[in-house]
């Protein structure tokens, strides 16, 4: 009887919603463990660009069905343990001096009334004049159930570089997958001009100084726990590698199945800034991505990592050769995009979330399934990434538009009433 107590009291809050409120503390949240059935799902919803026209009424409108597809993916994929929030929560361009950060409210709160927890990534729309990453971040704990983190705090490093420990379902102590969280930056500095009075572009690509904390921080892991770890990585902007394996080889849409839209205008890490670090227009790709690729690639159990910021590709593509014209050879790592899920940003594709399930005996064979949940209800593009991917045939992902025509909208960046 009183174990059956005990089981009720401690179901209760966890079955329902807290409350959406304020809440200063973050710290509070259990750690993330597979089910008791060995499973790990995490949903990803990517460039949500929040506050795009406040001052008309499609603005605030998109915003609403941004939500409303947040809303649906949850409600179809019951088993998410986690969400990561892609990049481009608010499309900063947009935003108003004095209150550029009160969207994360309403991003946040289909995951509150849900009582599932979050974590980010930023995006280059995250960096503006008057949006502020650390501001952000400050927004996002107010509230219960965020876990973003600030782990680098050099000048030029970002605000979103952590990783997150999974532990395993028996209730072990010892992590057996990591979550790796990067900031590719990208934007203008916030609150600051050149001598002529314009914006000053901001870096889009992981700082040396974040490489140099994931190569030591998975060594200390490494050493602490005498193996190397399984994981997953998140980044906003996709490093050069993606766009090679879509110029240089393809991608087939049976082989890798999804949405390849983006193309020849995909746009990596270090698109547009000169070798020399100068941001150019007529330099066309720096290679400060580089380090970051080698990282990925040289860092024992990466299976895949996953980015947004070019809405129309969905693909995953297996990185396992030296591609033409590259001096980092792939080992295996999976390049995968998510779908856009916002109204808000260019492009009317549907709308959705990339799905990402491990189970503990996936891990023992690095394999990955994942698939994209539509706002349509629909689910498309499910793979297996493991040691046959790339070669494995799939079915072909419909290439749907939005059930709104209308709501690829042109942003407004000198609005009335910013601080410029």
């Amino acid at each position: 009887m009183l174990l059956f107590l005990c089981a009720t009291l401690f179901a209760g809050p966890v079955l329902s919603s807290p409350l959406r409120r304020p809440y200063g503390n973050h710290t509070h949240l259990p750690p993330l463990r597979f089910t008791s059935n060995g499973t790990f799902q995490l949903s990803i919803f990517e460039d949500l660009h929040f506050g795009e026209n406040a001052w008309d009424p499609w603005g605030p409108q998109q915003d609403i069905n941004s939500v409303k597809v947040m809303e649906q993916v949850l409600d179809a994929e019951k088993r998410t343990q986690l969400v990561v929030l892609n990049g481009d929560l608010i499309t900063g361009e947009n935003a108003y001096f004095d209150n550029a950060t009160v969207k994360i409210d309403q991003i946040v709160g289909p995951m509150l009334d849900r009582g599932l927890t979050w974590a980010s990534t930023y995006g280059n729309h995250d960096s503006q004049y008057n949006l502020s990453r650390h501001d952000i971040l400050r927004r996002e704990h107010q509230w219960p159930n965020a876990r973003t983190q600030q782990m680098v705090h050099g000048p030029e490093s970002g605000v979103s570089n952590y990783y997150l420990p999974v532990y395993p379902s028996d209730g072990g102590s010892e992590p057996c997958l990591l979550l790796w969280f990067f900031d590719s930056r990208g934007g203008v500095y916030y609150q600051q001009k050149n001598a002529s009075g314009a914006h000053i572009g901001q870096p889009d690509w992981v700082d040396q100084s974040v490489v140099d904390w994931f190569h030591e921080t998975n060594q200390k892991l490494t050493r602490k726990h005498r193996r190397s770890i399984p994981s997953l990585a998140f980044v906003h902007i996709p490093t050069n590698a993606s766009l090679t394996a879509q110029m240089q080889v393809g991608i087939d849409e049976n082989r890798q199945p999804g949405i390849n839209d983006d193309y020849p205008d995909l746009a990596q890490q270090a698109q547009g800034w000169c070798e020399d670090g100068r941001n150019d227009p007529d330099c066309v790709y720096g290679s400060q991505d580089v380090p970051f690729m080698q990282a990925l690639t040289t860092i024992p159990g990466v299976m895949a990592v996953f980015s947004g910021h070019d809405h129309g590709d969905t693909w995953c593509y297996k990185w396992d050769s030296l591609l033409p014209g590259m001096n980092v050879k792939g080992n295996g790592l999976n390049l995968c995009f998510g779908q856009h899920t916002g109204y808000g940003g260019y492009g009317n594709w549907i709308r959705g979330s990339r799905q990402v399930l491990v189970t503990e005996a996936m891990l023992a064979h690095h394999e990955v399934e994942t698939w994209i949940r539509l706002e349509s209800g629909d689910a498309v593009g499910r793979v297996s990434l493991n040691a046959t991917y790339n070669q494995d045939s799939y079915p072909k992902t419909p290439n749907t538009k939005s059930s709104c025509p209308d709501c690829d909208y042109t942003i407004i960046t000198n609005m009335p009433g910013t601080k410029q």
